[in-house]
């Protein structure tokens, strides 16, 4: 990965590439951000740049992740008992090579493990103090990039932490996550913290210019989506259904929510719908939690006559749109948008998807009807 090839982050790239000039880099570093707003790509740069200084020649092989120096550590599924990253480091290199910014619900949808908790086992740290007990390849520093370190069991972090503390002979250790909550506190006091900030717009806005044909009002549609995300940029850009998907669950959990004060009896089909939702892997489910979040802050936006700001509507399958935005206003989006942000919370903690979502679901109905 080049450091050009990564959207935006001028102040950080730099604040990087000044670290390794002037030999400051600690031996074990966190970024912490959305994989979306670089985290990867950057932690990829940064050991290129290393092993760039310390031998030109062979920091080319960072390119096509093959430089037998650089290992790579990630979440996975038990395979016959083995939770090991190497059962399928090939498909994460594809998928990487393809994308460096992919996410959690990219590589669960690699996997085809949708209804599986994705996880880094205690004996991948068992394998890595084998491998990182051999002398290095080409002569030079050891790397080892763990992504999504807070996938970790309880286990793997308790070994992983003395790995940390006892790390042998020249190894660069940086881990990628992006939230801390789930990194053990001892893991954390011994890294270097570098926060990964979601990408500027104008950046995003530049990079479409650059590198595709957009038409303009398409190019500020997807900036306004991608919320600084690049990941969810390229998504857009791709996707020709967008959030059809999303779009149709989002308007059936509204026209439900509007006929359960007449008739109570829809309450079951809010069951069945937080029941559907609660078959997706909990990446998608969050997803759909971010997008139920932002088509409320729009219709907000439209209530309030900020139009200019609704960058998007809700047109298709009879939905009105403008009907709907009425019923959106100070009075209840902000226990709207707790309610989500709690699920979101619930969620991350491996709650109960079908109590979570039915709940959701309900309350919904309550809040839709208040009154300004």
């Amino acid at each position: 990965m080049n450091w050009e090839q990564i959207v935006g982050q001028e102040n950080l790239k730099k604040l990087l590439r000044d670290s390794i000039a002037s030999n400051r880099v600690s031996h074990a570093q966190l970024f912490i951000g959305k994989e979306g707003y670089g985290t990867l790509p950057l932690a990829m740069a940064f050991a290129k740049e290393i092993f760039r200084k310390e031998n030109e020649h062979s920091s080319a092989k960072v390119e096509h992740l093959n430089h037998l120096d650089l290992h790579f550590s990630f979440p996975v599924f038990k395979e016959k008992s083995s939770g090991l990253s190497d059962n399928f480091l090939e498909s994460f290199r594809e998928m990487i090579l393809a994308n460096p910014y992919s996410n959690n619900e990219d590589w669960t949808k690699i996997l085809e493990s949708e209804n599986k908790q994705l996880t880094i086992y205690a004996d991948e740290v068992d394998e890595l103090n084998k491998k990182f007990a051999l002398k290095s390849f080409e002569g030079g520093s050891k790397i080892l990039i763990v992504w999504q370190a807070d996938k970790m069991n309880v286990s793997a972090a308790n070994k992983f932490l003395k790995f940390l503390e006892e790390p042998p002979k020249d190894t660069l250790i940086i881990l990628t996550a992006e939230n801390i909550d789930f990194i053990l506190p001892t893991i954390l006091s011994r890294t270097q913290l570098v926060e990964i900030p979601r990408i500027e717009d104008p950046d995003i806005e530049n990079f479409l210019k650059n590198n595709y044909k957009i038409e303009e009002e398409k190019l500020k549609e997807t900036v306004f989506q991608a919320q600084g995300d690049w990941n969810i940029a390229q998504k857009i850009l791709l996707s020709e259904n967008g959030d059809t998907e999303f779009e149709e669950l989002f308007v059936m959990w509204v026209r439900e929510a509007f006929q359960v004060k007449k008739k109570p009896e829809f309450l079951k089909n809010i069951v069945f719908w937080g029941r559907n939702i609660a078959g997706w892997n909990r990446e998608k489910q969050k997803s759909f939690l971010d997008y139920c979040s932002e088509m409320f802050r729009l219709a907000l936006l439209q209530n309030y006559g900020n139009e200019t700001l609704v960058y998007k509507k809700i047109d298709s399958g009879g939905f009105k749109w403008e009907s709907f935005s009425r019923f959106i206003h100070g009075a209840n989006i902000e226990a709207i948008l707790t309610e989500i942000s709690d699920a979101d919370y619930h969620l991350e903690r491996n709650a109960n998807s079908k109590l979570v979502w039915t709940d959701l679901g309900i309350k919904l109905s309550r809040y839709i009807h208040k009154t300004p």
